[in-house]
């Protein structure tokens, strides 16, 4: 059956401003799943009548599911188009939230959140429907802004779902979610063209089944090793398996013809670089949502501590978010300029100078403000530039698939960051009434870590190539679908 490249009675070419606002929608939507349970953690074990221990896997799930679906849907997206994967992806979200909508114990709520969790290759699959459907000077601004959304959706959602938690039921929180995802398939069904630019072939399910086990062992132990104790047997096991896994997996991707994720492709210098200050740069990012929200409720009588509601530490967080929609344009016109490299480069200096400005200033709301705006244009900046290095080093049937390990990247980063800020703020304490609480000087060390995090991303950025590829310029009009085999 022929496939199409925009519906019936669509425009040609297709009309760039509906395209990239409403792939950018559907990125702060997915991107909102991150904060939506936030507000609820504390209460969690009386609302599922469950114990604590066992309630965070309300939102373990999600991140696992996530990090599983990132590169199966990717490569899905490439070989049977990136438009029906995102509409899958989108349709799993909102039966997730009304699954969580509907439930009052733990299993139900536990299955909704994974099923979230499998829509996060929306965003990466937006990035790739722009590379093929619009014209290339609106490219760089356009993947800017829906790669910003991943950050764009995590900040404004908090306040939202702060207010929601606090004024209404908390099946609210779920409906809510369920009806912006609803919202988006309508507009993504009805907006968005189907790219003509496939690259066939069989999907790679013993890599797709690897990197599935590999990840899942991986996160769990990082996710979870402080629980079960870094020493334990379950957490090193973890570890191990995981790195048993890759190495399995590895093999056999460069062995068989159409694999999950091309290796050859992703150790170039500048798709591995990429991936690796995107990791980093997921770790940074993650500090920040780690240490602000806790400085701001913790009582006055810790000393440092701003005594302030979950509505108050939502509204003081959402500027970044904000910030990181207004760096897009910004981040699109630097790579027009000088390139990418210079793109990311410049949002690593300015992460590194946010956390910085943290670690001093740590006392009053407007500071914190202020060092929230200062990171969160720094990861404007850094993750705008980040698609535009990918795509200009990857054929155009893998940028799905490519789009998708690099966000995968910055999950691991995130999922990294949790466990080390963890273990930092749990060694690091005072002793407030019967209760130990995160010491000032431990803030202040997860900022650094931070702060050195980004630095270090600085340096992968480094090595990348210092001119800007023409390949990541893609035509106006895809043509033809690219195989599978000549992509390789």
């Amino acid at each position: 059956m022929p496939h199409v490249p925009e519906p019936v009675g669509a425009s040609a070419p297709p009309r760039p401003n509906a395209i990239v606002m409403v792939l950018a929608f559907s990125g702060i939507v997915v991107s909102l799943m991150q904060t939506l349970v936030i507000p609820l953690i504390p209460q969690l074990p009386t609302l599922l009548n469950a114990k604590a221990s066992d309630t965070i896997w309300a939102i373990t799930a999600t991140l696992l599911a996530g990090a599983v679906a990132t590169p199966v849907v990717g490569r899905l997206g490439d070989m049977y188009g990136k438009r029906r994967m995102l509409l899958v992806s989108i349709a799993l979200l909102v039966v997730g939230s009304v699954i969580a909508g509907l439930s009052d114990t733990l299993t139900p709520m536990v299955i909704g959140r994974a099923l979230q969790g499998l829509a996060a290759g929306v965003i990466p699959l937006g990035i790739s429907i722009m590379r093929d459907e619009l014209p290339s000077e609106r490219l760089g601004s356009a993947t800017a802004l829906i790669s910003a959304s991943l950050g764009v959706g995590g900040a404004l959602g908090l306040p939202a779902a702060a207010f929601l938690a606090e004024h209404a039921d908390w099946h609210v929180l779920f409906w809510v979610a369920a009806g912006l995802g609803a919202l988006a398939g309508v507009l993504v069904l009805t907006l968005v063209p189907e790219s003509a630019v496939r690259s066939g072939g069989r999907f790679d399910l013993p890599g797709a089944a690897g990197l599935s086990a590999a990840l899942l062992c991986l996160l769990l132990a990082i996710s979870n090793g402080a629980g079960w104790g870094w020493n334990s047997a379950l957490t090193i096991g973890l570890f191990v398996a995981s790195a048993v896994v890759l190495v399995l997996w590895g093999w056999w991707e460069l062995r068989t013809t159409q694999p999950l994720v091309d290796l050859r492709t992703t150790a170039r210098r500048q798709v591995l670089f990429t991936n690796l200050a995107s990791a980093v740069f997921g770790f940074a990012m993650f500090a920040m949502s780690l240490v602000l929200p806790q400085l701001l409720q913790l009582p006055k009588s810790t000393g440092y501590g701003l005594g302030q509601s979950m509505m108050v530490m939502g509204l003081v967080m959402a500027p970044s978010g904000l910030v990181m929609m207004a760096t897009a344009p910004l981040s699109a016109l630097i790579s027009r300029a000088r390139g990418p490299k210079v793109t990311l480069m410049l949002g690593a200096v300015v992460v590194a100078a946010g956390y910085g400005l943290g670690v001093a200033f740590m006392s009053t709301i407007w500071q914190l403000v202020l060092v929230s705006a200062v990171i969160g244009a720094g990861i404007g900046l850094a993750y705008g530039a980040m698609p535009a290095l990918v795509m200009g080093a990857v054929p155009v049937s893998e940028t799905a698939a490519a789009n998708s390990l690099n966000t995968l990247m910055r999950s691991i980063g995130t999922s990294t960051s949790s466990a080390v800020a963890g273990v930092v703020l749990a060694q690091m304490t005072i002793t407030l009434g019967p209760i130990s609480v995160p010491s000032a000087d431990g803030f202040r060390l997860v900022m650094i870590i931070g702060s050195g995090a980004a630095l270090v991303a600085l340096a992968f950025a480094a090595f990348l190539p210092g001119r800007r590829p023409a390949s990541a310029t893609p035509a106006t009009h895809p043509v033809s679908a690219v195989p599978a085999n000549a992509a390789s």
